[in-house]
């Protein structure tokens, strides 16, 4: 993590005095974010209204909530209750050669992102990339017999409108200092998750968290979320040897070096930690495009006894690279009882209706 990054989260999470300097930067994303939405709803800027419901999966604050886990633990469910879900995201991190795009096997992180290639991989429904998600929830429906759309992040694109909406909370770090960007981590004030459908809280909630959301009047419904670690498994056919069939332990007793580039790569450590796996950090920023500089060190120490263990949004990029040997470590998403419900009732208020909530 680099110094700028780490200045970043002494403001947001920390007590570091300097980040007063940016209270006026952040009045001005107030207003102009707030001005932003109002439009939106107001009918003073166009509004796509698609034929099927659009589930948006999103938070308030800049980094990893969980958001991604989630929205594969909700293609299963929806799955299993006779829907045929599409995904539509961003694409951060990708750059293909026209939006939208639909993601495909032969498809690089590089080319359409780390999520949507994961998501894709994972769950094989149809994705599709597009900054507009209007856009792409079009090019989606066109091309595809999806009859529900989830957005995989998305909750501040109002020009989509949402028949679901479940904001995800990092039950670990909270909403920071609750100032806005860029004094704080905040896309929208804490007061935006009464307006939500749900709050899914990932891991278990702090004290301070548990108080500030109980301070809260008329606040959505809450569900906890954890994430379960699954086996390992190997980035490349060289790397399965040193790996336990069925197994989330390694044959080769050791260190071994442990690469994060999420939103959050302590909770990646605490799991490798949780599991007794030996590890050296190397944390990189959300998102991070690996390069042949960044993995030379690593790629030194792998041909030893050691080797890589890494987040499955960090394998799609790591695979690339055939001279790393290493494994991933895959989670799945628990869901407290009752949010499916919540969504399936908004599901068939949908079909009653024909209109989505805004």
């Amino acid at each position: 993590m680099n110094l700028l990054n780490k200045a970043i989260q002494s403001f947001w999470y920390g007590h570091n005095p300097l980040r007063y300097l940016l209270w006026p930067f952040e009045r001005l994303f107030h207003s102009l974010s707030s001005r932003r939405r109002s439009a939106f709803l107001n009918g003073q800027s166009p509004v796509f209204h698609a034929p099927v419901p659009v589930i948006v999966v999103g938070n308030i604050s800049v980094g990893g909530t969980g958001k991604t886990p989630l929205t594969i633990w909700l293609i299963e469910a929806l799955r299993e209750r006779g829907y045929t879900p599409g995904v539509v995201s961003r694409g951060y991190g990708g750059d293909p050669d026209q939006y939208p795009h639909q993601v495909g096997p032969a498809d690089t992180a590089d080319k359409v992102g780390d999520e949507p290639l994961m998501i894709y991989l994972r769950s094989k429904v149809p994705v599709v990339i597009d900054p507009d998600r209007s856009s792409a929830v079009q090019a989606l429906l066109k091309n595809n017999a999806v009859d529900v759309v989830i957005s995989d992040d998305g909750l501040q694109h109002y020009r989509l409108a949402r028949t679901v909406e479940l904001a995800v909370v990092d039950g670990q770090r909270g909403f920071g200092n609750e100032n806005l960007l860029p004094m704080g981590p905040l896309r929208e004030p804490v007061g935006r998750l009464k307006e939500v459908d749900a709050v899914v809280i990932n891991c278990s909630a702090g004290q301070a968290l548990v108080s500030r959301l109980n301070d809260m009047d008329a606040m959505a419904p809450r569900f906890q979320m954890h994430l379960t670690a699954g086996d390992l498994v190997a980035l490349n056919k060289e790397s399965e040897q040193p790996l336990g069939s069925g197994s989330m332990a390694l044959q080769n007793p050791g260190r071994v070096q442990a690469v994060a580039g999420i939103g959050n790569p302590q909770r990646f450590f605490q799991t490798l930690s949780d599991l007794s796996i030996q590890f050296d950090p190397y944390p990189f920023r959300d998102h991070h495009r690996y390069t042949e500089q960044d993995l030379s060190e690593l790629s030194r120490v792998a041909m030893g006894k050691n080797f890589i263990v890494t987040t499955e949004k960090d394998a799609v990029k790591l695979q690339c690279f055939p001279q790393v040997r290493g494994a991933y470590l895959p989670v799945n998403a628990k869901l407290q009882e009752g949010l499916i419900d919540v969504i399936m009732a908004r599901l068939e208020d949908f079909k009653l209706h024909h209109s989505h909530r805004y």
